[in-house]
């Protein structure tokens, strides 16, 4: 596997195609998105990755600055940056309470996510998904994104819902604005 990750070494998504560049989930950053696991671009615990690789895939602690008045939803989006293909691959999707200041860690678990939480498809499956490059891929980055919403998904009858939809079916259902967002990167390396 170490092979495969040094032949792709020069190949990765960018951050061109993420939830955060996209015009729809636009808007003020106004959030300050934390971790007590991690710092803005410090290393994600091992507790936090794949149980492949030797992990828990518990999702990490997550705290943010207060919303803006008229916040209906929370989004939080975590892709990988770094994955060598063309989109980033979604390692979470999520549907939050506005009235939660934080997540505990394990919040977001497909079978018993935390209170106010409703897990959405990623490009793994339901839940959150941590890290688990290719060996010898070099380091991935992790943008946990957070988007506070006026509008709360889920109000269109004709629209897919949001519980079926894919992840990018999720994003472009947003309708604006978006009131604030922040966003918060951890790295990971095997």
């Amino acid at each position: 596997m170490t092979l495969l990750g040094r032949l792709l070494r020069n190949r990765r998504a960018g951050e061109t195609h993420t939830a955060w560049n996209l015009p729809n989930l636009d808007g003020p950053e106004s959030l300050t998105l934390t971790s007590r696991d991690f710092s803005d671009g410090g290393s994600i615990p091992l507790a936090n990755c794949a149980k492949n690789i030797g992990g828990d895939d518990l999702s990490p602690h997550l705290a943010w600055t207060p919303l803006p008045p008229g916040t209906a939803q929370l989004l939080l989006v975590v892709e990988d940056i770094d994955v060598p293909i063309a989109k980033p691959a979604v390692h979470c999707v999520a549907l939050i309470d506005p009235a939660a200041n934080d997540l505990e860690p394990g919040a977001l678990a497909a079978r018993q996510p935390g209170p106010g939480v409703r897990v959405l498809r990623s490009t793994i499956g339901r839940g959150y998904h941590g890290p688990a490059p290719i060996k010898g891929h070099g380091p991935h980055r992790y943008i946990f994104q957070l988007f506070a919403l006026e509008n709360p998904l889920g109000g269109n009858p004709h629209a897919t819902p949001p519980d079926r939809a894919r992840p990018r079916g999720v994003l472009s259902s947003v309708t604006p604005p978006v009131l604030g967002r922040g966003r918060l990167t951890g790295v990971f390396e095997r």
